[in-house]
């Protein structure tokens, strides 16, 4: 089953350009991206390492400011940090003196919600990921995965309209990564935030996508946008058990190992 494709645009992204400046050295991390993601879209960004795909990341987010280029969130300019946006990044960044449900609270409690609503939210999203038994425990009694999972509900839980997820998966074992895919795609599929995904792992990234952005090696560009036609929803073991996968993964394979040959060592 494919669900239906909204076309009302969330994010667009033009001729967007990020210079750093250091003691002797100016690197170009991206030099005019240009894309957009549509509303309920889930879109993955992969290229080489260092190709400036969390840099984009960071700028839709408003956490760095570009140095070319413009961003539109609703076809508004982005100005500062927009709070219909919600990050999680690569560690899991949960506070090692707070528990779990005191972590998952923490936005809610910023936003000035009252008491008895934020027990309710924390309450269902300690459900939906499954951390029953665990809403008094400390960060340090959690594996990745589960520390993981409550940094992902800690952003969730606020409702963002708009998801950015910068390799949240990638420092997990393969079956962690797969558990976590499998309850993001869940997740996603009831709540249906517009999603912009980073991530190094092309498996990762077809299992998960509507469409895939390939980008170059430093400085980013966009060399190619892949629409991924697997149906949904998608079982994360069963998919890549298929000939549609397989082709998906050849044709994509084909385009980034092309970077990947040419990408000059860090």
């Amino acid at each position: 089953m494919s669900l239906p494709r909204p076309s009302r645009v969330r994010v667009e992204v033009r001729e967007l350009s990020k210079t750093f400046a250091g003691p002797g050295r100016t690197v170009s991390a991206v030099d005019g991206v240009s894309f957009e993601v549509r509303d309920e879209e889930f879109v993955a960004l992969v290229g080489p390492s260092g190709c400036g795909k969390s840099t984009v990341l960071n700028l839709i987010a408003g956490l760095q400011a570009p140095t070319a280029g413009t961003i539109h969130l609703d076809d508004r300019p982005l100005v500062g940090v927009p709070p219909v946006v919600g990050y999680v990044f690569q560690k899991d960044t949960v506070f090692p003196w707070r528990t779990v449900a005191q972590n998952i609270e923490l936005g809610l409690a910023y936003r000035g919600l009252a008491r008895a609503e934020r027990t309710a939210r924390v309450r269902e999203a300690i459900h939906l990921a499954g951390l029953e038994g665990f809403e008094d425990a400390f960060p340090a009694t959690l594996s990745g995965g589960m520390r993981q999972r409550v940094a992902l509900m800690r952003t969730l839980v606020v409702d963002p309209q708009i998801l950015l997820m910068d390799e949240p998966f990638g420092a997990l074992d393969t079956h962690t990564k797969l558990r976590l895919q499998a309850q993001l795609l869940q997740l996603w599929l009831r709540k249906r935030q517009t999603v912009v995904f980073v991530t190094h792992d092309l498996a990762e990234a077809i299992t998960l996508a509507d469409r895939v952005i390939v980008m170059t090696r430093r400085p980013g560009r966009v060399k190619h946008v892949h629409e991924v036609k697997l149906p949904r929803p998608r079982d994360v073991i069963a998919v890549r058990e298929t000939a549609a996968y397989a082709a998906e993964f050849g044709a994509l394979w084909h385009v980034l190992g092309e970077e990947f040959a040419h990408a000059a060592p860090e």
